[in-house]
């Protein structure tokens, strides 16, 4: 494993782009969903690390990465492709969450990616959570931008992950809820990658003709009907796309399970 110092890949915009990698072989890379940074790979980096070079890194506005004005979507895709090129110029990607959606795009915009994981991207495609109101994504930029960013945090929670009142109070009290703060800005550049597939429409067609890779879709086993009904919706819409359902496993599972997996998958 790594002793967590980061190596440098430079983004298209100038922005520098923090990993570790660790392992050898074909690469791997890791793409956390909101609030994750490179440490969250480590796990199962180092999980795979026996048969591939595995690299986490912080996606822009985390951790050591730049954050480079303005945000656009294209600038993630970018950051990805200038890892994937750091790490040998073509890559297998694992996606979680929001991280899991970046990385469908980024298939879709020719991205140099062999085979994609993604563990349950935050699609909404039906009715069967309630509404993002229509000024969700506005009403956490004020949040953020007043200096309320505890505040957008919560409102994260509360209507994006349906979280109770309770729960929610109960957190603000926790050791981690700082780090949580610090990262508050970049949920807005999740939303901005999740665009309009958050609002119970059916995913675009157009994703079935420019992502025809072979994809490994993963639910849990316990998630809400919303995330597995995204990822019901994601297997038949993609041409080349299998489902993998994790007995007891809610919105992401530990890398001793996603590992041999994954190991099959990129491997096999």
């Amino acid at each position: 494993m790594t002793d967590g110092s980061p190596a440098y890949a430079t983004s298209a915009d100038g922005t520098r782009i923090a990993y570790e990698a660790v392992g050898n072989g074909p690469p791997v890379v890791i793409v956390s969903g909101a609030f994750g940074t490179r440490a969250d790979a480590r796990e199962l980096a180092g999980a795979l690390s026996g048969r591939f070079t595995a690299a986490g890194y912080d996606r822009r506005g985390r951790g050591d990465s730049g954050d480079t004005q303005p945000y656009a979507p294209a600038r993630e895709l970018d950051d990805m492709r200038a890892v994937i090129d750091a790490l040998g110029g073509s890559a297998f990607v694992y996606g979680h969450s929001s991280g899991g959606a970046l990385s469908l795009d980024a298939v879709a915009a020719g991205l140099p990616i062999l085979k994609l994981a993604v563990y349950e991207p935050p699609f909404t495609v039906d009715d069967s959570r309630p509404p993002y109101p229509d000024d969700f994504v506005e009403t956490l930029r004020g949040l953020v931008e007043s200096g309320r960013r505890g505040d957008a945090v919560a409102a994260f929670f509360r209507t994006g992950l349906l979280m109770p009142e309770a729960e929610i109070e109960g957190m603000r009290k926790a050791l981690y809820w700082p780090q949580l703060e610090s990262l508050a800005p970049t949920l807005l550049y999740d939303f901005e990658v999740l665009g309009d597939r958050i609002f119970g429409q059916p995913l675009p067609a157009a994703m079935a003709d420019s992502i025809t890779i072979p994809v490994l879709i993963f639910e849990g086993g316990d998630s809400p009907p919303s995330l597995c009904n995204a990822v019901a919706s994601l297997e038949a819409l993609l041409p080349n796309a299998t489902k993998r359902t994790l007995p007891g496993q809610g919105h992401g599972a530990p890398a001793d399970v996603l590992a041999p997996i994954l190991e099959s998958f990129f491997g096999g």
